[in-house]
Parts: structure tokens; C-alpha cells; sequence
């Protein structure tokens, strides 16, 4: 089974990920085909791994999740927070995270890029042209969510 695949080369003469499609290792014994998930759920658990990363995904992304997480007998969205473009032999992927306060995000996605990079290129074999990191949020851990701004005292019984 064959698919349409786009082509575009970039203003630096270097030919992007083509959008849709999964990439394909062709060898003399065989073809594997490695499905745009995989990638995803490479990437997601990849940049779990790295030290000041909250969570991954937007506000709805995660409402979502930490619906389906209540739900008995669930499993765990490893890809949630991150899309991926995978050609024949290139990816390119994009990550929304929430990172920890106090954390260095320009170093923090350097760390994730590194991370993300290395674990897809090793267990694919594709080469990864981009890693996109979107930071939707900071997570304050504070000692009381119950406490109000006012230093516990209320303006109102």
C-alpha cells in the first residue's frame, strides 16, 4: 500500500518532512513501516524523562487526560501533548509542555530536544529535522491550594 507524500524544500536548499504517511525502512529482507504513534509515544515518553517537566499538553489536553485517568481500567496517553510529521526517512515533532517553576526553560528544552532527538533517531532510525516546544504554563507548587491570597484571612464569611 502506497501513499501520496508532499515534497518541499526549504530556503536553505534542505527537503522538509513531508506531512501524513509513516516512516518506511526498506532493506533486501523486508519493509517496515513505523506508524506516526510510535514516533508520538516515543517523543512523549522521551520528554517525560527530562528534569523539570510538569506535564505535557495544553490546559484542554490535560483536563482531558486527567479525565480519562480516573476512568478504572485506563491506560495512560504517552502521546498527549505531542504531534509529529513523519516522512519516509524524517520526522519533525511538536511538544506543548507545563514546566516547573524556577527551571530554566531555554536550557529545559535543549534538554528535551536532546532527549527527543536521540530516543526517535535510535528506535526509528528516521532523522528528526525539528523538535518544536510550546510552554503553555508554569507549575507553582505552593503548600496549600485552600489558602487564600490574603494569607489565610478572608474578606467574607
Amino acid at each position: 500500500m502506497t501513499s501520496a507524500k508532499e515534497s518541499t524544500t526549504t530556503s536553505e536548499g534542505t527537503s522538509a518532512v513531508a506531512k501524513g504517511g509513516s516512516g518506511t525502512i526498506t532493506t533486501s529482507q523486508g519493509k517496515t513501516v513505523i506508524a506516526d504513534v510510535v514516533v508520538s509515544k516515543i517523543a512523549g515518553l522521551a520528554a517525560r524523562e527530562v528534569n523539570g517537566v510538569y506535564a505535557l499538553g495544553g490546559g484542554a489536553s490535560r483536563a482531558v487526560g486527567a479525565l480519562r485517568e480516573r476512568i478504572p481500567g485506563a491506560s495512560v496517553n504517552h502521546s498527549q501533548g505531542v504531534s509529529v510529521e513523519v516522512g519516509e526517512t524524517q520526522a519533525a515533532v511538536d511538544i506543548d509542555i507545563v514546566v516547573e517553576y524556577g527551571v530554566s526553560i531555554s536550557d529545559l528544552a535543549s534538554g528535551i530536544r536532546r532527549n527527543v532527538i536521540a530516543a526517535i533517531e535510535r528506535m526509528t532510525g528516521l532523522q528528526v529535522v525539528e523538535v518544536d516546544i510550546t510552554v503553555h504554563d508554569i507549575h507553582v507548587a505552593d503548600g496549600s491550594a485552600e489558602e487564600s491570597p490574603a494569607g489565610g484571612l478572608t474578606r467574607v464569611e
